[in-house]
């Protein structure tokens, strides 16, 4: 039997109360945090473990997703993704995806990305996906470019990290471009 939710590489699955050491680890790294977020003061593991229960409690909440991203060979948490600001009269919504450092460059973000988007364009009727990156994160522009994601602008000193303003590069992608390079999701009976 096959899910949507599985990839080769990659499972997505509901964030647990149980991940909470995942949120420390990404957050003890200064270079993750700042390439999707922000830095954040050190907390507690109660106040880690809160917000892994927080999360898991509350997601999913309608189309609006938090989802951990689990490797099939090892079944442990290495990144997670995220949808937002879903416009279901528009038609549109933002995602997100963080792997940590030490699992990068193994192919889990692009597999993350496609499963996410499959699951919004092909059984959740959404038209078209946005993503806003930091101009510094190379590997993110160049990984939503390999997904056949669209520069669509960019916001001009937009944010403040490492004492210096950066911009943001937003991209899009459409059902349609999405489907002309990944081919819709296949009805089965498995």
């Amino acid at each position: 039997m096959t899910s949507v939710w599985t990839a080769e590489l990659i499972t997505l699955r509901a964030m647990s109360g149980a991940d909470w050491e995942y949120y420390r680890r990404f957050n003890a790294s200064s270079q993750d945090s700042r390439s999707v977020y922000m830095i954040e003061p050190p907390k507690s593991d109660e106040a880690y473990r809160r917000e892994a229960t927080e999360v898991a409690d509350n997601f999913p909440r309608g189309d609006t997703l938090a989802l951990g991203i689990e490797r099939n060979d090892q079944r442990i948490l290495v990144g997670a993704c995220s949808t937002r600001k879903v416009d279901p009269r528009a038609g549109s919504f933002e995602y997100g995806v963080a792997i940590e450092r030490s699992h990068q460059r193994q192919g889990f973000p692009s597999e993350a990305a496609v499963l996410l988007l499959r699951y919004m364009f092909d059984e959740r009727r959404y038209h078209k996906c946005t993503v806003s990156i930091y101009d510094f994160n190379h590997a993110s522009i160049a990984l939503h470019g390999s997904l056949g994601f669209v520069d669509e602008g960019r916001l001009r000193e937009q944010e403040f990290f490492q004492g210096r303003y950066c911009d943001v590069v937003v991209m899009g992608i459409l059902d349609t471009e999405f489907r002309r390079k990944f081919g819709s999701g296949e009805a089965s009976d498995d």
